[in-house]
């Protein structure tokens, strides 16, 4: 097999860092299982990176070469499988193959498109049902695939305007993606970063507490980036003109009712999903954790007499080889954590930074991190650990640290590659999209203002919301 540059590149690096660390003279500060870690984390990091490979195959070989070594114990390996996360996201998928089912996004966007008179009106409505989403469907590419149908059927009402279809591929994407922070389940990685915050620090976080945090930045940036968007892809000609999109033109692209009565099934499953979320936001009045409400929720989805699918076509909705990749890297952050490789990581950084320096830098390479590692849960794996003990080290809060690096690690819209829903709308047989060079144009403006937005929310916001910046 002959090695493209940059996979020979990042093997060279890898094995040259390996070889530093398997000699026992050098980082004379360093125990045993810190370097066996540092290892394991060093070759994954270039296989993500540089490889081909599956990003799961890499995280659970990973994960059993630190177990097999002693590392970390198998409890903990499998253990991670149990986690009431991991269960959190199984039993949201099961809801959301039910809401699916049953029509009601279409419902819901025609209620909200077929206000709009201009297309900035078109814009933003479409960007608020977006957010909403977030709330019903978990991962990003779930609510892509959700979002899709919506879209074309716009796009067929709009066939005669080019640059507006074009603009609507780029924003379907672009808010999918920078939402997704509103809610704890939006995105495997989010479930990374509280797991690695509780073994870290002991500090949880809730579906609530995310809530607060979460949704008020993905409201700003959401609607930020659909300004942009709209403005960087159309013209001057293209915005002022008139919209009037009816409900017949939607249904005439759709497979199931978008107007009309209900059905006893969308009825149900409605409520059952405003009972689930508002159970989800009550936590702290009633202390039922998120997880057990959605699998009562999703138990209740799937049942005979009062469902809309059957458990096991739901079932097949479940990304469960995301769900494997989240409980192997939550082993490799026990691993970084416990064996004293984080810690020993950041010791070197320099001390007597600002917490507005640190968070900075923070934010600066979690947002550049997609260039590297196109997986968002990878990216979390890999930065947040190191973020948590070098927050702690320089007296920054390390929930605030983590949660900015993470918030900064949700754009991903450099490259049609770099996500998968910005990969999915690039690649619309017959539907005009946009092009690299469209995504380029508009990185070049979102990414510095993203940037900035999440630095201005872990300083000035988040603090009035009971996240301090300091410790």
């Amino acid at each position: 097999m002959t090695l493209n540059p940059r996979s020979a590149a990042a093997l060279c690096v890898a094995l040259s860092l390996c070889a530093l660390l398997a000699v026992p003279t050098n980082f004379p500060g360093l125990g045993g299982d810190a370097r066996l870690t540092l290892v394991v984390f060093v070759l994954a990091t270039c296989a993500w990176i540089a490889t081909p490979i599956d990003d799961t195959y890499i995280a659970l070989g990973a994960g059993l070469a630190l177990t097999v070594t002693g590392v970390i114990s198998s409890d903990t390996l499998f253990g991670t499988l149990g986690e009431d996360t991991v269960w959190l996201l199984i039993c949201a998928f099961v809801l959301a193959a039910a809401v699916s089912r049953t029509g009601l996004a279409g419902r819901a966007a025609v209620f909200l498109v077929s206000g709009a008179r201009t297309v900035r009106q078109l814009v933003h409505l479409t960007t608020a049902a977006l957010v909403v989403t977030a709330f019903a469907v978990p991962a990003t590419s779930g609510r892509a695939a959700l979002a899709l149908p919506v879209f074309l059927a716009l796009a067929k009402v709009l066939t005669d305007r080019k640059r507006i279809v074009v603009m609507l591929a780029l924003l379907f994407p672009t808010v999918i993606l920078l939402s997704a922070v509103a809610t704890l389940i939006g995105a495997g990685a989010h479930l990374i970063t509280v797991s690695v915050l509780w073994e870290a620090t002991g500090q949880h976080i809730g579906f609530t507490q995310w809530l607060l945090l979460g949704l008020p930045l993905a409201v700003a940036s959401s609607h930020l980036a659909a300004e942009l968007v709209l403005l960087t892809t159309t013209r001057r000609e293209d915005r002022t003109g008139p919209v009037h999109i009816t409900p017949e033109q939607i249904q005439r692209h759709s497979e199931q009712p978008v107007t009309g009565a209900w059905s006893q099934a969308e009825k149900r499953c409605a409520l059952l999903l405003a009972t689930v979320i508002a159970l989800w936001c009550g936590e702290p009045l009633h202390h039922v954790p998120p997880a057990l409400v959605a699998l009562i929720g999703a138990v209740i989805a799937a049942s005979p007499a009062l469902g809309t699918v059957r458990l096991k076509d739901a079932l097949k909705t479940v990304p469960w080889s995301l769900l494997l990749f989240m409980a192997a890297t939550m082993a490799m952050g026990v691993a970084l954590a416990d064996s004293g490789a984080a810690k020993w990581l950041v010791s070197g950084l320099p001390g007597g930074v600002s917490p507005m320096v640190f968070l900075g830098a923070v934010i600066t390479v979690s947002t550049a991190a997609h260039l590297v590692l196109q997986s968002r849960s990878a990216r979390s794996s890999v930065l947040v650990p190191l973020v948590v003990a070098a927050a702690v080290g320089a007296g920054v809060n390390p929930v605030a640290a983590a949660l900015a690096s993470t918030a900064a690690a949700g754009f991903c819209h450099t490259l049609p590659a770099s996500a998968k829903p910005v990969a999915l709308f690039a690649q619309l047989p017959g539907t005009p999209t946009y092009t690299p060079r469209d995504l380029l144009r508009l990185s070049a403006v979102l990414a510095p203002l993203t940037a900035a937005l999440v630095l201005f929310f872990a300083v000035a916001v988040w603090p009035l919301l009971g996240v301090s910046v300091t410790r």
